[in-house]
């Protein structure tokens, strides 16, 4: 059983949370708090294992109130976030601060039977997530780049990169694309995220990546030193067109819940790409991009997983691992050169 706590001003929010939560037999709501004081206590008293936070709360904002928690008290933390780009903005620090996923509230784009739906999907993964404590000082400005030696660079278009999480997997793409040098092969990536919260994470990671970073428009060509991150709610496909790619962004139904789906990507870059793609699947739950891997594997791609230890929740891995997709398992921090080492095999056969 899982013990969740919900911290809402809402009294209707918490209501109704409440109710659809409670109709799941592994889920139990131990308490709700109207705001951070008395979240608090309740989390001393009742020790949940995953907090719904409200990021806009009388007496103490989200983020104050969870840089504090992560500092003291690390809890895996989920944010409900309205639907606009200043709150994308907050939900997007709040997923800096350590939350594991930020979903949107019910409202005009979204159902209540469908946030719950995807809430208790995040409400699981979250139980399983590895949350550590905030450091105490945060580093400011990029990270020390790695040097990937520039000669394994193909100056061509007809190398691909694809990447696909969900889970704790902003900071893992962000691992990984700070390393990315700026002359990089064309990236694609689906993160599950809903829609405007895509685009201000990659205007977040273009203002200290190397490589130009930004969401995916439809009929985007997909070039070197360019990543496209899926938009949240759609799904994201590779075309080619004569010698070159470009993406098809589109509708469709939800793929293993999501919306863009990791299988959906790679099931394209499978078809399109072939031997010349490297596909890169990290932490994350669920199977998405299990199958789609395999399929990019048996079409000749190298492929590439995140450890179990450097996972938040290694769920998304681990199926990959399973269905027998995987050509090289790393941790966070060696993926990058995996997949230069990749590229240069690619290249040379």
């Amino acid at each position: 059983m899982i013990k969740v706590l919900i911290v809402d001003d809402s009294a209707v929010v918490r209501k109704i949370l409440s109710d659809e939560l409670s109709r799941y037999e592994d889920i139990d709501i131990v308490g709700t708090a109207v705001d951070p004081y008395v979240a608090r206590d309740k989390i001393v008293k009742l020790k949940p294992d995953v907090v719904t936070l409200d990021l806009e709360m009388p007496r103490m904002d989200g983020l104050s109130f969870l840089a504090k928690l992560m500092r003291h008290y690390p809890l895996p933390v989920i944010v409900l976030s309205s639907l606009t780009p200043r709150n994308s903005e907050t939900a997007i620090k709040a997923l800096d601060l350590g939350a594991v996923d930020v979903l949107c509230k019910s409202g005009s784009a979204y159902s209540t039977q469908d946030i719950s739906r995807q809430l208790v999907q995040s409400i699981r993964a979250a139980a399983k997530a590895r949350v550590s404590a905030l450091p105490a000082k945060k580093a400011d400005g990029p990270r020390e780049k790695i040097d990937i030696n520039s000669g394994l660079l193909t100056r061509t278009t007809h190398q691909i990169i694809a990447i696909g999480a969900s889970t704790g997997g902003t900071k893992a793409i962000e691992a990984v694309l700070r390393q990315m040098p700026a002359g990089s092969p064309g990236t694609i990536i689906v993160q599950h995220m809903p829609e405007t919260f895509t685009q201000t994470f990659a205007e977040r990671l273009d203002s200290f990546c190397p490589m130009e970073v930004r969401e995916a428009k439809d009929k985007d060509h997909v070039v070197p030193g360019v990543a496209l991150i899926a938009p949240g709610n759609q799904h994201m496909v590779l075309q080619r067109s004569g010698g070159n790619y470009l993406v098809n962004i589109k509708g469709g139904p939800r793929v293993h819940y999501q919306r863009p789906s990791v299988d959906v990507m790679f099931q394209s870059v499978a078809k399109h790409a072939g031997r010349n793609a490297v596909g890169v699947i990290l932490t994350g739950m669920g199977a998405d991009g299990a199958k789609g891997m395999l399929a990019m594997q048996k079409n000749g791609a190298y492929n590439i997983s995140q450890d179990e230890k450097s996972c938040v929740v290694f769920g998304m891995p681990k199926e990959a691992i399973k269905l027998g997709g995987v050509d090289e398992i790393q941790p966070l921090s060696k993926i990058p050169k995996a997949i230069f080492n990749a590229l240069a095999r690619n290249g040379n056969t």
